[in-house]
């Protein structure tokens, strides 16, 4: 997967506040004619709400390529506002005190192998996590291990939890574990410049 521009980078996230500021005034989705190659594949990306202190407010996203890119993330800054199920809908004071942040992510990769060497098989900042077993799934960004100051091990654990599994359950051959990265674009403070992290 080919890396985005700045340019590129900052195109979605002021997609993602415009997406939710529509939204908000129509009810409806936004809708735009993109004509860029890298932005109309489909990719898997997460768009998170951040306070100014950065308390998370909002994160809803797409793990797998499955939208065009622009359109997961117009879809995805909706959901954030309003659909995260562990916030209330954001109002319209909040969205002028948030920060967007988008994270592009590439394609997940399963990590196989002997189960108790899968943490040396994962680096802290750069990759993030999915755990699947049956119906059940958790997804962690790679921002959060490092938020949280987590070794492989602990990474892998709460990535089980958030999976509404056992803590142990990426040890069991029949739980799929899988990891990727993410580039992320996001504003330095609510409607501020757009940087690249």
């Amino acid at each position: 997967m080919s890396q985005l521009t700045l340019k590129e980078g900052e195109f979605l996230v002021k997609l993602a506040r415009r997406s939710i500021e529509y939204f908000m005034v129509t009810g409806k989705k936004l809708f735009e004619n993109v004509d860029n190659e890298k932005l109309s594949q489909p990719r898997g990306l997460f768009v998170s709400l951040k306070t100014e202190k950065g308390e998370l407010r909002g994160c809803i996203g797409y793990p797998f390529p499955t939208l065009p890119l622009w359109q997961a993330v117009a879809d995805s800054a909706v959901g954030a506002a309003f659909r995260d199920p562990r916030f209330k809908p954001l109002t319209s004071t909040e969205l002028n005190e948030v920060k967007v942040e988008v994270s592009v992510l590439t394609e997940p990769e399963e990590i196989k192998g002997e189960r108790k060497e899968l943490p040396g098989k994962i680096e802290i900042g750069k990759h993030g996590l999915i755990v699947e077993k049956g119906d059940f799934r958790g997804l962690l960004l790679p921002e959060v291990a490092m938020a949280w100051n987590w070794t492989a091990k602990q990474f892998l654990d709460q990535a089980c939890r958030k999976a509404n599994l056992l803590e142990t359950s990426w040890l069991e051959q029949r739980t799929k574990v899988s990891k990727f990265q993410a580039q992320v674009f996001e504003e330095e403070k609510p409607k501020g410049h757009i940087i690249e992290k």
